[in-house]
C-alpha cells in the first residue's frame, strides 16, 4: 500500500476504536469543515488541513511523498535523533530498503498539537456519568498548561534528520491508544474480574504485559491491595497524555471504583489515593506496544508488512496473544 493509503487507514482504525462513537467525530468533523470554510486568507494559508478528515491532531505524516509505496517499515514506541540514523545506517546494509519509519509518539507538527487531542477526554468522562460542563472545566485549565509546556519543543528534529536522509516519516499516536483502551475494556467487561488479583491475572496473561514483565516492568497495583474489589473499572489510556490532577473525587462520585492506566504522576496518584480509587498501573510502553500491534493488525488485512521493530516496539500478532 502507498503512504497515503495507510495513513488514512490508521486514523479509520482509530475512528472505529474510538469510544466516542462515530456520531461524535463524524460531528466534530462537520464542525472543522464548517470552520475552515470561514477563515480568511491569510488565515487558511496556516490552517492543517489534515484536520478535516482526521480528528487526530497528533497523528500525522511527517516527512515523505504520499505517493511512496510501502512493504518495509521500521516502528518504534519513541522514533528519534538516534533511531532515524539507525535507520538510514541499516538502510546501507539491507538489500530491501526501509520505506517508512513509523513513531507512536508525535514528532514535528504533530507534537506541536498534541494538546489538542486531550479534548476527547471530557467525553469519554461524560460518558462514565461525569457532568460534561465539569469534565470540560477541568481539562481546560490542563490542556492550557500542556500547550504551554509544549511551545519551547524543538518540534521538527527528529524530522529534520529524516528528510536529509530522504526517509519518509509518520507518527501513529492516539488511534493506537484507542484500541489498547477499546480492546482493555472490552476484555475486563467479558471477564468480569471481581477483584484487582483477578484483573492482575488477565493483563499478565496478555503478549505484550508478559514481555514487559519479564523486563521487571510489571503491570502494578499501586493503590488498593491484590484483593480489592474492582467494581466499575476506567481504562484511562487515550487522549494524548495525562488529564486533570483534580478530576479524581470526580470519578469516584460517579462510580468508578478502579482505573487501569498506563501511567500516573505522583501528585495525580496522590489525589487518586485521596479519592479511595484502585490504581492499577498497566504500564506505558507495553500499553503502547500493544494498541500498535492492535492497529497494524487491521491495517494488514488490506497488506502485509514487514517490520523491523526498535524503541520499544515489538510485533507481535493478534493469533499470539
Amino acid at each position: 500500500m502507498n503512504l497515503e493509503k495507510l495513513y488514512k487507514k490508521a486514523v479509520e482504525i482509530g475512528i472505529e476504536n474510538d469510544l466516542r462513537g462515530k456520531a461524535e467525530i463524524k460531528a466534530i468533523l462537520k464542525e472543522e469543515k464548517e470552520k475552515y470554510k470561514k477563515l480568511k486568507d491569510e488565515e487558511a494559508e496556516y490552517y492543517d488541513k489534515d484536520r478535516l478528515f482526521n480528528p487526530f491532531s497528533d497523528t500525522r505524516v511527517l516527512h515523505g511523498d504520499l505517493n511512496t509505496e510501502v512493504k518495509k517499515v521500521v516502528t518504534g514506541i519513541d522514533m528519534e535523533v538516534g533511531e532515524i540514523i539507525f535507520t538510514y545506517l541499516l538502510n546501507k546494509d539491507q538489500d530491501q530498503k526501509i520505506d517508512l519509519i513509523i513513531a507512536h509518539h508525535p514528532e514535528g507538527y504533530a507534537l506541536a498539537q498534541l494538546y489538542d487531542v486531550m479534548k476527547l477526554q471530557a467525553d469519554l468522562l461524560a460518558s462514565y456519568g461525569i457532568t460534561i460542563s465539569v469534565a470540560e472545566q477541568l481539562l481546560e485549565k490542563r490542556i492550557s498548561e500542556i500547550e504551554r509546556r509544549l511551545m519551547p519543543v524543538n518540534h521538527n528534529r527528529s524530522v529534520d534528520i529524516a528528510r536529509v536522509f530522504g526517509i519518509p516519516m509518520i507518527c501513529i499516536h492516539t488511534p493506537a491508544d484507542n484500541c489498547v483502551t477499546n480492546y482493555l475494556k472490552k476484555r475486563f467487561e467479558k471477564e468480569k474480574p471481581c477483584k484487582l488479583k483477578d484483573l492482575m491475572k488477565i493483563l499478565k496473561n496478555i503478549s505484550e504485559y508478559k514481555k514487559s514483565a519479564k523486563l521487571q516492568v510489571p503491570p502494578k497495583i499501586v493503590s488498593g491491595s491484590e484483593d480489592s474489589k474492582c467494581g466499575k473499572i476506567f481504562v484511562d489510556m487515550t487522549g494524548g497524555t495525562e488529564g486533570s490532577k483534580e478530576i479524581f473525587e470526580k470519578y469516584a462520585n460517579s462510580g468508578i471504583s478502579t482505573l487501569v492506566g498506563m501511567h500516573l504522576s505522583e501528585e495525580h496518584l496522590e489525589n487518586a489515593k485521596k479519592a479511595k480509587l484502585n490504581v492499577v498501573i498497566a504500564g506505558h510502553i507495553s500499553s503502547d506496544n500493544l494498541g500498535l500491534n492492535l492497529l497494524f493488525d487491521e491495517l494488514e488485512k488490506e497488506e502485509k508488512l514487514e517490520f523491523i521493530g526498535i524503541s520499544g516496539f515489538e510485533r507481535i500478532r493478534k493469533k499470539n496473544k
